[in-house]
């Protein structure tokens, strides 16, 4: 199937019809990205053949042409792509990039998550409703893939990314941490091992507070706790 010429997102052979203001774009994204308001998915009835400009219902093979419009196509999404192991999740409402055997439907976070995660995540409510706490942009409907940070809270991948690059490593919403930093703070022992405290203030202590285990107490100025406290209650 011959990729799409005019669009950036999609390998389809067809153009939607924008059900908002009857204008013909390859995709929703497309739309969306040009028009002052946004197209409903769900709402799509027509779409022109990219073959042969036959304007007709939606579906996955043309009417006229018979050309495929899609080798992935969702009635219900009336999604057309190239194949990728698409599947529509029921309760998500939307489709998901699979295959489907290797993600599971977690009904506390309300969304898809890999299978090795099954009984291996912490829970937040409806996580992926909420916004990316990096970009503010929607995560669950997103194209670019979910981080699952330790604490349960959701990330969009690269902004997890970029976030570890620039030094960042605690959830923005909760301070837990965002990863293992066990070989971190053995780097830190070893510098604080080999930088004695000088004599004035080796009786010095301050007050120190750990998202991770949501506790404080009182420490020599100067000493490092220990990976122990990166663990996650």
């Amino acid at each position: 199937m011959a990729a799409a010429v005019d669009c950036e997102h999609y390998v389809r052979n067809c153009r939607l019809k924008a059900p908002c203001c009857g204008k013909l774009y390859v995709c929703r994204l497309c739309h969306d990205a040009a028009e002052d308001h946004e197209m409903n998915r769900f709402q799509v009835e027509e779409v022109q053949c990219c073959v042969c400009s036959a304007v007709q219902q939606v579906q996955q093979f043309c009417r006229d042409c018979n050309v495929k419009f899609g080798e992935y196509y969702c009635g219900i999404c009336h999604l057309f792509d190239k194949d990728k192991k698409q599947y529509h999740c029921q309760p998500c409402g939307i489709c998901r990039i699979g295959p489907r055997e290797k993600y599971f439907h977690c009904e506390k976070c309300n969304l898809c998550l890999a299978s090795d995660l099954r009984g291996n995540h912490k829970c937040v409510e409806n996580v992926s409703r909420q916004n990316c706490p990096v970009c503010m942009e929607d995560i669950h409907t997103s194209r670019i893939g979910a981080h699952v940070l330790p604490c349960g809270h959701l990330l969009h991948k690269t902004c997890f990314e970029d976030m570890c690059r620039t030094g960042a490593y605690r959830c923005p919403l909760c301070m837990h941490s965002a990863l293992n930093m066990e070989t971190y703070w053995d780097q830190r022992d070893s510098e604080i091992a080999e930088s004695p405290m000088p004599s004035e203030y080796q009786d010095a202590t301050v007050k120190v507070l750990y998202p991770d285990l949501l506790i404080s107490y009182a420490l020599n100025l100067g000493h490092s706790a220990g990976p122990s406290l990166t663990t996650m209650p």
